[in-house]
């Protein structure tokens, strides 16, 4: 294989191997400081970051606040203390060596609030920032206030067109790198369009190519690429490296550090992830964001799309074929459904399905009492943990701080949930592996990979020295 050389990310020249930022305390100081030792770029996560008291115990994130936009306010508080406190025990890791950058979301509540106090609180630990899950506009402005590199994350090269002639321009001599994130193949939320089919996965590298073509037309024919999405062995890639159509190119891994020693994922879902199969990762619509992410396709998902199935139209007044009552709620109130929809209802709330939700496209899903009420108290409980949110109809916009949309129970609490994974208590084996099947686990669509390669031979967990180490090897 070609030898992969290193590269100027930051200010410094570095492996351009980069650890994929990977939301609720999964990337974390620990991870992207062993990953940056080890010669590459680590990325701590910066939404929602874990903080620590005096004892180094991790802080439970309790919201207190009467209303959203006081949890928000709490949220707010939690995230920048513990993107600092990440920060710190990154550099402290790293020992100088590599490059540490920041992850954020930039639909995330409060992004630009908590990415300033983050990097206000940590000077000069942080070398770059790392954003996408929108389009952040606002992103070379923050770089260029605290004096760092910036990373905007796209899918398509019209979506840098367009953030290059709307305000990167402006700060150009700060822009890093691209990160191209393949929307098909990439782990967690991804930037798939609505011209695109979800469904058949396109090849990257033409992709890719226009990104550049776009790039040297602005001048940029030397800013790295980074690649990130189904990138396993570079064996793989070795067309891309050292090819004058791409330029500079870099690759980000952002699955294969979930299996590492330091990775501080629960033992359940390393041990879930070394029994994936080819398609056992699930690109779906239910993210309270509207975007496509990328799952394990467990009980969570599974249930989720159950929900979906057991979904019909209604009117509030007979019309039409609609002319079936139905009465749903506590109050019993008066709804109606073509004849055969009323009869697929009948057997729903026979099965236990019996609680009716409504949705904002004007359906109702059918559900089990249980989860009724957990929905309920999800939706009521919001803190604002992205810029607006699907599920619980919240937005950080005032002053209603509403969407003005129904809440739509279709969808899930994605705090709550990676909160929960990644903050195991003490259980079990038996009780983990079922709390991990029934829990949010986010993962590109080659985590199947973990069963297959023999590096991970006899359930082999590796440090990130020896990850490194092996991806440099070309496998």
């Amino acid at each position: 294989m070609k030898s992969i050389n290193t590269i100027r990310f930051s200010g410094q020249e570095v492996l351009p191997l980069v650890e994929g930022g990977k939301g609720v305390s999964v990337s974390t100081g620990v991870s992207a400081g062993h990953w940056a030792a080890a010669g590459g770029i680590g990325t701590l996560s910066a939404v929602n970051a874990d903080s620590y008291d005096e004892q180094g115990r991790i802080i439970p994130q309790i919201y207190h606040g009467r209303t959203r936009r006081e949890r928000q306010e709490e949220l707010v508080r939690y995230a920048i203390k513990g993107g600092i406190a990440q920060a710190k025990i990154a550099h402290d890791i790293s020992g100088g060596k590599g490059r540490i950058h920041a992850n954020f979301m930039w639909e995330m509540g409060a992004a630009e609030e908590v990415i300033s106090g983050i990097l206000e609180g940590a000077p000069g630990l942080i070398h770059g920032l790392t954003c996408g899950a929108g389009m952040p506009y606002r992103l070379s402005e923050i770089a260029a206030r605290f004096g760092v590199h910036y990373y905007p994350i796209v899918s398509s090269g019209r979506a840098f067109n367009a953030l290059w002639r709307r305000s990167f321009s402006r700060n150009a001599e700060l822009l890093g790198g691209v990160v191209y994130e393949d929307p098909w193949r990439a782990g967690g939320h991804n930037g798939l369009s609505n011209t695109e089919d979800p469904r058949r996965p396109e090849d990257p590298l033409p992709r890719v190519i226009e990104l550049r073509r776009i790039m040297r037309g602005y001048g940029l024919g030397e800013t790295p690429i980074i690649m990130a999405g189904g990138v396993w062995w570079l064996s793989e890639w070795e067309d891309w490296i050292d090819n004058p159509e791409l330029g500079p190119i870099g690759f980000q891994f952002g699955t294969r550090p979930l299996l590492t020693k330091e990775s501080p994922i629960p033992d359940a879902w390393k041990r879930r992830l070394l029994t994936l199969k080819k398609g056992d990762v699930y690109l779906n619509r239910f993210s309270p964001t509207g975007f496509y992410s990328s799952a394990v396709n467990n009980g969570f998902i599974q249930e989720l799309r159950q929900r979906s199935e057991r979904q019909v139209p209604y009117k509030t007044a007979p019309e039409a074929h609609y002319d079936q009552a139905c009465a749903i709620g506590a109050r019993g109130r008066e709804v109606f459904l073509t004849q055969e929809d009323r009869e697929r209802v009948m057997q729903w709330v026979e099965a236990g399905f019996s609680e009716a939700l409504r949705t904002p496209d004007e359906t109702l899903i059918f559900v089990e009492p249980e989860c009724a009420r957990v929905i309920i108290t999800d939706q009521a409980n919001c803190m604002g943990c992205l810029s607006q949110c699907n599920f619980s109809n919240w937005s950080q916009k005032a002053p209603k701080y509403t969407t003005g949309q129904r809440a739509d129970p279709r969808s899930f609490c994605i705090q709550k949930t990676l909160q929960a994974v990644s903050h195991l208590d003490e259980m079990t084996e038996q009780d983990a592996d079922s709390f991990m099947d029934q829990n949010l686990m986010f993962g590109g669509t080659t985590a199947w990979r973990f069963a297959q390669d023999p590096f991970y031979a006899n359930g082999h967990v590796p440090t990130v020295k020896e990850l490194v180490e092996r991806i440099v090897s070309g496998q």
